[in-house]
């Protein structure tokens, strides 16, 4: 049922193979108003506004927002510096821009009309003439090949794999840019659709690399900075000039007037800062506390409102990762021992009440995740040339250690011992002992400010003390948590990993070989798997939506068979206090509560 709906959500539900192929480009190529990966775009060229955003939504007034943890660079697109997270997404745009209530599908914004090959070797936009940047001044051809170029050569690693897919950049008369592949693909197409233009005069004589607070962003995007404190506050405010507030992708959306981040040193100074009214609303990922700490005064005199959104997003994978360059988390043994030592019930009933569900796989709650039992059909035939290279579970089926909801956890903590006994350790006068005779013994880098997972790892150290490991915890600040991520500098690190329903080239780069050794990339726990490899490789090339769907479903056992990651759990529910003059249209998109949704569908109630 859930797979038709998916089916239904991607606009193929009622195509054959033959014509779906036909109509995501097999025939001849035309200029589109948008694009999709299969089928054509649920909206017609003739649509009035996305299905989620209010048309008749009022402007004006503010939302604040917290962040935890502090920010020297206002440039979101180079591995350098500490950026509020929101300005990548507020204060800029792409070619094209995307629903989020279409798994694959993307629309026209700085681009009036985009084109692909027939063989997905090529696309190619046409910028719309009205386009301007936050300066007046117009957005080129010129601009979006120095932005490409420029990204794709020293930007931000997240650029930098699908860039090397790339052939060739050119302009196609006054207002056309045409990027060719190296090989077909049929995401790539929509992937460069996504990049961000900037304005190349603002970069002249000056190094991209740096990171700073020097070069205040001139963007094409609804908000334009207006003001900041350096690890204070940064405040966008809505430009009243901007050129595509009449499109009919922009209607009902980017309302507010100021958007204004405010940083916080850790989760309980935001909280307070929430409750007395600093803060407008507040995303809260603990159910425990959902339930014990919003009922405050502004709550009970209705001056704050408490939402619960529900989504059909996969649950991702949230937890502590194992660097697998580190000997010792090299065996996947060892990584077993690390998942059974964890007594998730407990921690979760002591966090959350035991209200939200452990995460199981990568791509649970959606139609992509992995089915329960042994692989069968495609999802077989795609593993079975891998089957000397899997781990136990990939092809038998793979399903998360339950302990007895108990502190000690004696059934994990017995299967993690012998785990590691089968890796060749040994406990000596009670110290675990690795194979060359030395103490196990190893660090879990968290960035301060967070007290949940500070009291998770309190009681999965407690735990690991059981087997004689000595576990030592490093707490550090924003900057030197990335730091230290980005050159992977960590035995074990707390990441969190968003997943959409739409995966595709940017699992190189979360766990594909290419990336493993990349600086600044996701693949934090060092992944370089032929079978994962192949995978990806599978899903970006398949030529029908049920073969799309086995591939990610194969990706899913080997990534969670490999067991990479200690799992935590995930919200099937987002859960979102604010106050009650913001508002939300009643229509929610399949993402939910996600990227794109608050603050841009917002508005501030008159």
């Amino acid at each position: 049922m859930r797979t038709e709906c998916f089916a239904k959500m991607v606009g193929v539900a009622a195509l054959s193979l033959a014509s779906a192929i036909g109509l995501s480009g097999a025939g001849m190529a035309q200029p589109m108003h948008g694009i999709a990966m299969y089928g054509e775009p649920a909206l017609g060229p003739d649509f009035t506004h996305l299905p989620y955003a209010n048309p008749d939504a009022p402007t004006g007034g503010r939302i604040v927002t917290g962040e935890t943890g502090s920010f020297d660079s206002l440039n979101p697109h180079i591995r350098a510096g500490s950026v509020p997270w929101q300005l990548r997404l507020l204060a800029y745009e792409s070619l094209l821009g995307r629903s989020w209530d279409e798994p694959f599908t993307l629309y026209g914004l700085l681009a009036e009309s985009v084109e692909v090959a027939p063989d997905h070797a090529w696309v190619e936009f046409i910028l719309r003439p009205e386009a301007r940047f936050s300066d007046g001044s117009p957005v080129t051809v010129a601009d979006v090949i120095w932005s490409y170029e420029t990204l794709g050569t020293i930007g931000h690693p997240r650029y930098l794999n699908a860039w090397t897919r790339v052939s060739g950049i050119e302009a196609v008369g006054e207002r056309g840019v045409r990027i060719s592949f190296s090989e077909p693909d049929r995401e790539l197409a929509m992937i460069m659709g996504l990049r961000p233009i900037l304005k190349a005069a603002q970069w002249e004589g000056r190094d991209f690399t740096q990171s700073g607070l020097d070069v205040v962003p001139i963007a094409t995007a609804p908000y334009v900075v207006d003001d900041f404190e350096a690890g204070r506050f940064v405040s966008l405010r809505r430009n009243p000039d901007y050129w595509g507030r009449d499109l009919p992708f922009r209607r009902g959306t980017n309302v507010i007037d100021e958007v204004r981040m405010e940083f916080f040193t850790d989760g309980t100074a935001m909280f307070e800062a929430f409750t007395a009214g600093i803060l407008s609303t507040m995303r809260e990922t603990s159910a425990q506390a959902w339930a014990t700490n919003y009922d405050f005064p502004r709550v009970r005199a209705g001056e704050v409102v408490l939402a619960e959104v529900n989504h059909q997003r996969p649950s991702g994978m949230t937890g502590l990762v194992m660097n697998t360059r580190r000997d010792h988390f090299a065996d996947w043994r060892v990584r077993e021992a690390m998942i059974q030592a964890f007594p998730a019930e407990f921690i979760n009933q002591t966090m959350n009440g035991g209200v939200d569900p452990r995460i199981t796989s990568y791509f649970a709650n959606s139609p992509l995740a992995m089915q329960a039992g042994p692989a069968t059909g495609r999802v077989d035939e795609f593993l079975a040339p891998f089957a000397a290279d899997l781990l136990p579970g990939a092809r038998e089926g793979y399903v998360m250690p339950v302990s007895d909801g108990s502190e000690r956890n004696r059934a994990g903590i017995a299967a993690a011992l012998a785990a590691l006994e089968e890796a060749g350790f040994t406990v000596q006068n009670g110290v675990m002992t690795k194979p060359d005779g030395t103490p196990f013994t190893f660090d879990i880098l968290l960035q301060t400010g967070s007290a949940e997972n500070d009291a998770i790892i309190n009681i999965y150290t407690e735990a690991l003390t059981r087997l004689g490991i000595n576990v030592t915890v490093s707490r550090v600040d924003a900057a030197q948590f990335r730091e230290r991520r980005d050159v992977f500098d960590f035995d074990m690190v707390y990441e969190r990993y968003g997943l959409s329903l739409s995966p595709g080239n940017e699992q190189y780069s979360y766990w594909g070989c290419a990336s493993r050794d990349t600086q600044g990339s996701r693949n934090l726990m060092g992944a370089c798997h032929p079978a994962i490899e192949a995978m990806v490789g599978r899903m970006l090339n398949s030529e029908s939506q049920d073969d799309y769907i086995a591939a990610v479903r194969a990706l899913d056992r080997v990534l969670t068979s490999e067991r990479y990651v200690v799992p935590f759990w995930h919200n099937p529910v987002s859960r979102i206090a604010h106050s009650a003059e913001l508002r939300f249209p009643d229509v929610i998109p399949i993402y939910g509560d996600w990227i794109g949704w608050q603050p841009d569908v917002w508005w501030v109630a008159p």
